[in-house]
């Protein structure tokens, strides 16, 4: 427990029915409190569901809540947390094709590259399409790419809010 508060939003973009229950269960605990979603139909996956849930916690739950959830065969899902005092924002994506992503994200909400990784993105002998796939791999291109049809696909879905008292 840090004793600084932020807030986040977890997107489950794809979700088996099985799993369902599970991700609540997995919110529940790092929450400390119940957590019981609102599931609609995923139309970019037929036969999965997806949920949004707004949270309000204490730093470093966004982490929490991507480790917990990270590798689970067929879950698609983002993380995000704002940053607070002291911390840099983040953000987690997941597919079950290329596993987890995290980059530091700033007050403003741009994703920040460390600065060993845009010196190797130049490291590449002047072969600027070298030099491109190694920032977009920085920037978590692929892993948006993958997520994009099932973000649009919840347009529109509801969002629980959730504030942590205490």
């Amino acid at each position: 427990m840090t004793g600084v508060t932020t807030r986040g939003v977890l997107y489950v973009h794809s979700s088996p029915r099985a799993m369902c229950a599970h991700v609540e269960w997995v919110a529940s605990n790092i929450l400390a409190q119940r957590v019981s979603l609102t599931w609609t139909d995923q139309p970019a996956a037929p036969g999965c569901l997806r949920s949004e849930l707004s949270w309000q916690a204490d730093q470093g739950t966004g982490a929490r809540l991507a480790s917990a959830l990270r590798g689970w065969a067929h879950l698609r899902f983002e993380v995000t947390e704002e940053a607070s005092r002291g911390a840099d924002g983040s953000r987690w994506c997941h597919t079950p094709e290329l596993g987890i992503f995290h980059s530091p994200i700033d007050v403003h909400g741009n994703a920040l590259i460390p600065e060993d990784r845009i010196r190797a993105a130049f490291d590449t002998g002047g072969d600027l399409i070298a030099t491109r796939r190694k920032i977009d791999l920085a920037l978590g291109q692929a892993w948006d790419d993958e997520l994009e049809p099932f973000r649009y696909a919840g347009a529109g879905a509801p969002v629980r809010w959730l504030h942590q008292v205490g």
